[in-house]
């Protein structure tokens, strides 16, 4: 019996120790999730996929502004950055998602400005799709809205394709409404595209210290 005895507190004690050691596997895990080393910034549409055109304003240009915006902020603090494109060229949706699945360590971000046939909308909105996704949209959208000055729309899950199939968390943020003339002509100054990234730099950079 005391054989028997000293050889179940050995076996419960060596459990014991397995398990605290999966759970700091486990916390340390979850502490790192977030301590991406690249930005893949996939600027909207492009070249013959112009998105949304209101008042002369092509939704692709905007989203180029702001990525590069972005990419500026990103690089100051020594973050490698991946433009899924640089220039008014048409990148296909499944292109955009394997350039970014080609990266370690990485968090896609895809930039847009968005419209209503309902010209009184305005705002933004983040998509996302997974939790740590959701988790990301929402530190950017809690900056975007009050630094623009405009509608918080909130976020929202929704498959599109550049995040769905992404193998990194990935969001896509939707940073006004070019269908409303007010926000339009604002959308349109570098002043509006600095604080659109730097909200979205923000939100990443409150994330990753999650």
């Amino acid at each position: 019996m005391t054989y028997a005895f000293a050889d179940t507190s050995r076996f419960s004690f060596f459990r014991w120790v397995s398990l605290v050691c999966l759970i700091v596997v486990l916390l340390s895990g979850h502490a790192f999730a977030n301590r991406f080393s690249t930005v893949v910034i996939d600027a909207g549409h492009g070249g013959s996929d112009k998105g949304s055109l209101w008042g002369g304003v092509r939704e692709s240009r905007l989203n180029l502004a702001v990525a590069k915006e972005l990419q500026t902020l990103l690089k100051k603090r020594g973050i490698r950055t991946v433009m899924t494109r640089t220039s008014d060229t048409y990148i296909s949706l499944p292109r955009r998602a394997q350039i970014g699945n080609a990266q370690r360590n990485a968090v896609f971000v895809s930039i847009h400005f968005n419209a209503s046939r309902v010209t009184s909308v305005r705002g933004v909105e983040t998509y996302y799709w997974g939790s740590s996704g959701k988790i990301l949209a929402n530190a950017i959208q809690r900056r975007l809205a009050p630094r623009l000055s405009t509608k918080n729309r909130g976020i929202q899950k929704k498959g599109y394709h550049v995040i769905i199939d992404s193998r990194h968390t990935s969001v896509l943020v939707e940073c006004g409404f070019i269908s409303n003339a007010r926000e339009r002509s604002r959308a349109s100054t570098s002043s509006y595209q600095k604080t659109a990234a730097k909200a979205i730099y923000d939100g990443l950079m409150a994330w990753r210290a999650l």
